[in-house]
């Protein structure tokens, strides 16, 4: 059966939670749910933007997602503003 959007959606966010990396690549959320395509998971991600839970950030060549507690934390801690 396939998962519902805020199945995927709380997917989303426990990964990004728990992995090592404070931004992730929307390629990294793929394994969130096997059965959607790129297309469906970037727009439940872009939806999770929108929504404040999570945010853009960007390397300035590459735009990642994150938890925006996560951004604030690592940013503090390196002492970038």
């Amino acid at each position: 059966m396939a998962m519902s959007v805020e199945e995927v959606e709380a997917a989303m966010i426990e990964k990004a939670t728990k992995s090592p990396k404070a931004q992730l690549y929307i390629k990294d959320f793929y394994e969130c749910d096997s059965e959607r395509g790129p297309r469906d998971i970037k727009n439940i991600a872009n939806g999770l933007v929108k929504k404040g839970q999570m945010m853009f950030w960007s390397s300035g060549s590459t735009t990642m997602y994150a938890l925006p507690s996560r951004i604030k934390n690592e940013e503090g801690a390196e002492g970038v503003n």
